[in-house]
C-alpha cells in the first residue's frame, strides 16, 4: 500500500477578482459560510431556506413564489429553466450574438427542443424587429435570449418589448441574467418575464455553487401540463419544489454552507438597496469605462448598450493579450480575461461585480494596466487613463 500524499496547508493567493466571475466576497459572506452545518431539513435551515426566497424575490424584483436556489452553478439553472419549460418536439428561439446564446440552444436540444435562432453580430444586442421576424416565422414555445452576455460585454436593452413581442405569439420567455442580475437594473414581474435565472458568484457576489431562479405562474403551469417528464430527474421543478415548497421534503442534499453564504450576500444587498447596487455599478464600472477609453483601449461596444458588470476593452494593435493578462496576475494579483469565440484575441473582459465593483478596485485596475499596456508596446496614455478614472468616481 503506498504512502499517504503529503498536502500542504490551504493557503490561496489574495487576487482581486476583475474578470468574469467569481468576484471578490465580503468577509461577512466568508464568515457565514465558515457556520456550523445542521441537516438539510434541520428547522433552522428551512428558515434560511425561507429567507433566501424572500430575498431572492427581491433580487430578481418579482412576487413568484416558486424563487429559489438551484443547487448547482449557472448552467444548472439554465439546464433548469430548459428542461422543464421545453418538451420534445417544440420550437424553441435562442439568439446567436453570443457563447452563452449558443449553449442556451445546445441545452435546449438535450432537452428535445428544436432550436432555431435569431441572428445579430457578435458585440451587438438583438433589435425587436429582428426578434419579431423570427417569432413571426418560427412561432416558437420558447423564446431565450441573455440579458448580459459575458462573451462580449453586451447588454440586451428593451427586455420588455421583446418579452411583448414572444407573449403576443404564446411563446414563454427565459432570460439569462448570470452576468448582469444584482449589478443592473432588471424587473422580472414589470418586463414580463417567464423564468430568470442567475449565478452566485458575480454581481451577487457569494462563491459559485448555488444558482437562483424564478418561475411565473403561467411558467409553473405550462410545466405541470407537460405530456413527458422532464429529462432530467435532478433538475425537474416538480421534485425540486418538494423541497423548496411548503412540504420540505427530501428531494438531495442541500448545499448548505454555500446557501448561508449566498443568504449573506443578498442580505448585503438588501442592505445597501438594490437600485443603489445598481447605481455603485455603474458608477464604478463608468471609471472603469472611463479609463480606458482616455488612455486609449476603448470600449468594443456602444454605449447604448454597454454592460458595466462586463466591460470588453479593445486590445490595443500590436499587444499580445495573453502576456497583458498574465503579467497583471503575476505583478498586481489582479485578474482579467480575454475574449471568447469570435472575439478571442480581440478583447479583455473586465468585471465589475458585487464587492469587485469597488472605486479602490477600480483604480487600481486602471492603473496596473495602463501600466503594462504601455510595457508591453501598446500605444496608450496612463496618466490620461488615471486621471480620467479619478475624475469619473469624483461626480
Amino acid at each position: 500500500m503506498s504512502d499517504p500524499p503529503a498536502v500542504g496547508e490551504l493557503v490561496p493567493p489574495d487576487r482581486t477578482l476583475m474578470g468574469p466571475g467569481p468576484s471578490d466576497v465580503h468577509p461577512r459572506v466568508l464568515r457565514a459560510m465558515a457556520t456550523p452545518l445542521v441537516g438539510y431539513l434541520d428547522d433552522y435551515y428551512v428558515e434560511v431556506m425561507d429567507d433566501l426566497q424572500t430575498l431572492l424575490r427581491y433580487a430578481f424584483q418579482t412576487e413568484n413564489e416558486h424563487t429559489f436556489a438551484v443547487s448547482g452553478t449557472g448552467t444548472a439553472a439554465m439546464e433548469t429553466a430548459l428542461s422543464n419549460l421545453v418538451e420534445p418536439g417544440e420550437t424553441v428561439l435562442v439568439p446567436t450574438n453570443g457563447y452563452f446564446g449558443n449553449r442556451l440552444g445546445q441545452v435546449a436540444e438535450r432537452a428535445g427542443g428544436e432550436v432555431v435562432t435569431v441572428d445579430a453580430p457578435w458585440g451587438e444586442p438583438l433589435s425587436p424587429g429582428a426578434v419579431e421576424r423570427a417569432v413571426e416565422r418560427h412561432e416558437p414555445t420558447v423564446f431565450a435570449f441573455v440579458h448580459g452576455e459575458t462573451s462580449t460585454g453586451v447588454r440586451q436593452p428593451d427586455v420588455d418589448t421583446l418579452a411583448d413581442i414572444a407573449h403576443d405569439h404564446d411563446a414563454y420567455v427565459v432570460a439569462d441574467t448570470v452576468a448582469s442580475l444584482g449589478g443592473n437594473e432588471f424587473r422580472t414581474d414589470d418586463w414580463g418575464l417567464d423564468v430568470v435565472y442567475t449565478g452566485s458568484q458575480k454581481c451577487l457576489s457569494a462563491p459559485p455553487g448555488v444558482a437562483p431562479i424564478t418561475f411565473s405562474d403561467r411558467a409553473v403551469e405550462k410545466i405541470r401540463n407537460r405530456d413527458t417528464q422532464p429529462r432530467s430527474w435532478y433538475l425537474d421543478l416538480t421534485g425540486v419544489w418538494e423541497y423548496w415548497g411548503e412540504e420540505r421534503n427530501y428531494h438531495h442534499t442541500g448545499p448548505i454552507s454555500t446557501n448561508y453564504a449566498l443568504r449573506e450576500a443578498l442580505r448585503l444587498l438588501a442592505e445597501e438597496g438594490i437600485e443603489n447596487v445598481w447605481d455603485r455599478h455603474r458608477h464604478v464600472a463608468g471609471a472603469i469605462k472611463a479609463g480606458v477609453e482616455a488612455m486609449g483601449a476603448p470600449l468594443a461596444v456602444d454605449d447604448d448598450y454597454w454592460l458595466p458588470s462586463l466591460n470588453a476593452v479593445t486590445v490595443p494593435d500590436g499587444v499580445d493579450d495573453g502576456r497583458v493578462i498574465d503579467r497583471l496576475m503575476a505583478e498586481y494579483g489582479i485578474e482579467i480575461v480575454g475574449g471568447l469565440g469570435a472575439l478571442d484575441g480581440d478583447i479583455f473582459r473586465v468585471g465589475c461585480m458585487g464587492q469587485s465593483a469597488k472605486p479602490a478596485k477600480a483604480l487600481q485596475f486602471v492603473t496596473a494596466f495602463g501600466e503594462v499596456l504601455d510595457d508591453e508596446g501598446g500605444d496608450v496614455d496612463p496618466d490620461a487613463g488615471i486621471s480620467a478614472a479619478r475624475d469619473a468616481l469624483s461626480h
